[in-house]
């Protein structure tokens, strides 16, 4: 009796320290775990652009805004890690009625993103690696906001799309990384996350630089002659593309974009 009673309690210790498997619906998210070093609870991701390596061979729920949910629930995950924009409403809701354990995160601004990462740690059951993980790149960060802080900071249109001309509201972590590199989101009054706007309007606002994704998107700027004047010095590719994806790397990535824009001429 002592031994069946041994080996029901052994058991019940095995499957509370079972690792939880995870489905993560953001690449960003995917991203974490992986800085996390736990890849290897994912057993499911959300495609949306290049994989990690290491999860070539990961099962995909689908693709961003296109949730399969029947091969989501054949995967049996004990966490859903969830970023609100990566599914639509009507299958966010069904999620929320699953009764599995949901972890929905949108970080609007890098102190945010830092305490998040530390939060995933928790839910991942890999607490002190995601406490290391926050502690360094808080200190990262702090020391980028001394080294680049500016009294009058730096006027900044961040391009996000050139036809239609789009770009980040003032609520988007992007804005944030602006502002830790001593430089203004020129658009951040508006609140939509990707608003549409002109080129008329973006000239009103008179930039000291324009930044986007790549020079095909900074070739309309060339048309007009009071940005064409100084279109090598302010017109500027965005150094690192991880400043687009909010995970622990994105850190690495405003420091990149920091430099570039500490180069402007009259900026310092």
């Amino acid at each position: 009796m002592r031994g069946l009673l041994l080996l029901m309690l052994l058991a019940i210790a095995g499957s509370l320290a079972a690792a939880p498997r995870v489905v993560s619906l953001a690449p960003s998210l995917t991203e974490i775990v992986v800085e996390l070093q736990a890849g290897d609870l994912l057993v499911g991701v959300l495609d949306a652009g290049e994989r990690p390596a290491a999860l070539a061979q990961v099962p995909s729920v689908g693709r961003y805004g296109q949730l399969d949910l029947e091969r989501l629930l054949s995967l049996k995950p004990d966490l859903i890690l969830l970023w609100p924009a990566s599914v639509p409403p009507a299958q966010r809701a069904q999620l929320e009625r699953l009764g599995i354990p949901l972890y929905s995160a949108e970080p609007h601004d890098l102190d945010s993103l830092i305490a998040q990462i530390a939060l995933v740690g928790e839910r991942l059951g890999r607490a002190q690696q995601g406490q290391r993980q926050a502690a360094m790149l808080r200190m990262r960060l702090d020391a980028l906001r001394q080294r680049y802080h500016r009294e009058q900071p730096l006027r900044v249109f961040y391009q996000v799309w050139d036809k239609p001309l789009y770009t980040v509201g003032g609520g988007q972590i992007i804005s944030d990384a602006l502002k830790v590199c001593g430089a203004r989101n020129l658009f951040d009054d508006l609140k939509l996350p990707a608003p549409q706007v002109g080129i008329e309007s973006v000239l009103q606002r008179d930039p000291q630089v324009i930044v986007a994704g790549d020079e095909a998107q900074l070739k309309a700027w060339a048309r007009w002659p009071a940005v064409s004047a100084v279109r090598d010095r302010r017109l500027l590719v965005v150094p690192d593309k991880g400043l687009e994806r909010p995970s622990g790397q994105m850190i690495e990535a405003t420091a990149k974009l920091c430099e570039v824009l500490a180069r402007v001429p009259g900026s310092s």
